[in-house]
């Protein structure tokens, strides 16, 4: 279910899903992701996980449980390609940060979910978008990998005004619970945390955060304690209680080792101090450049680079659609690592560690 209704000329032998995996996968945002954090900021080290990776690692992943189950993999790899697209540079961090100056600016909070959405449907093709299904677009604005779910039943029979409102109340209360309406989209919501919970953790042993031997004993137990074991034992435990159509599920004992591990890299990894030495300067470069970009847009300032970098090809419907601060949030949330820290003078940009 499209939007706009295409010919299937356009689609040629491709299917539906099929077809938005392609155009995803061929969008300028997902060409962004090989410059984007996925959880260590500034690290002078190529073995680091960066989100890139981490979407193909999430397709894999529920592709391999979809097979089991005997779902749409076309579906599937559209939904997990997509599904962080709306990543603001610098991960989660930046994100918070984006949010705050969202809110100041009185366009309500920021959330790469949501954002995802708006650059899929709104940014890409010069404002157009790219049309993509229902299902598609819902699975993103679903995945929520950060919530803990035991089991997730899909939440059947949604239409584009459903999922329109979905999207308004996500934006205004990031804690609004929102469900996908595929078993499909349910099966990457949970490959998502599958990806990131052990592959998380090999990054903080790689840079000497914790070592293999402080992760609990029970834990380990359950689930291994290298992220082999864990993909292989979290797939494996997925596949054995889930019922294809119906619901996508984990064992109780195994739930309960996911969320107890998901707890202790919260501790020891993200809220790590060792992992936050640069967080108070880039929270600055953000309401820096925020303020900057406003600015430029509301003195007409062609010369800067929103104009020239994000504006210059930009449909009219766009321009009149968004309001300056809505645009400055595109282009800011737009930008990877790098191209953001080069808005500012090599002196003002925090060093990477080796």
């Amino acid at each position: 279910m499209r939007r706009h209704p295409i010919f299937d000329s356009a689609a040629g032998y491709r299917q539906a899903f099929s077809l938005d995996a392609d155009r995803i996968l061929h969008s300028r945002a997902y060409t962004r992701y090989i410059d984007k954090t996925q959880v260590f900021s500034l690290i002078e080290n190529d073995h680091i996980t960066h989100r890139v990776l981490h979407v193909q690692l999430v397709s894999k992943i529920a592709r391999t449980i979809g097979r089991f189950l005997r779902l749409n993999e076309d579906l599937i790899e559209a939904i997990a390609l997509g599904h962080d697209i709306g990543h603001t540079p610098f991960g989660h961090e930046g994100e918070r940060y984006l949010s705050e100056l969202c809110r100041q600016a009185g366009i309500g909070n920021f959330l790469h979910n949501v954002q995802s959405i708006q650059f899929l449907d709104r940014v890409e093709r010069k404002g157009k978008g790219w049309n993509l299904c229902l299902q598609t677009l819902d699975g993103i604005l679903c995945h929520d990998g950060e919530i803990h779910n035991r089991v997730l039943r899909p939440n059947l029979d949604k239409t584009f005004d459903t999922f329109e409102a979905e999207v308004a109340a996500k934006k205004a209360d990031p804690k609004a619970v929102l469900v996908p309406m595929t078993t499909e989209g349910c099966v990457v919501r949970m490959a998502d945390t599958i990806a990131y919970v052990g592959r998380d953790l090999e990054d903080a042993i790689r840079l000497g955060l914790l070592g293999r031997k402080d992760i609990p004993v029970s834990i380990a137990r359950t689930l291994g304690n290298t992220n082999g074991s864990i993909v292989y034992r979290l797939v494996t435990d997925v596949i054995q209680h889930s019922h294809a159509n119906a619901f996508v599920a984990f064992s109780p004992e195994i739930s309960d080792a996911l969320k107890a591990l998901k707890d202790f890299n919260l501790e020891r990894i993200y809220l790590n101090p060792r992992n936050k030495i640069h967080s108070a300067t880039i929270r600055t470069l953000f309401g820096r450049l925020f303020e900057t970009c406003l600015d430029d847009l509301t003195t007409q300032n062609h010369r800067s680079e929103i104009f020239s970098g994000f504006l210059a090809d930009m449909s009219a419907d766009y321009v009149e659609d968004h309001s300056p601060a809505e645009i400055v949030r595109d282009y800011i949330a737009g930008m990877t690592d790098r191209y953001f820290l080069h808005r500012f003078p090599e002196s003002q940009r925090p060093v990477a560690q080796a």
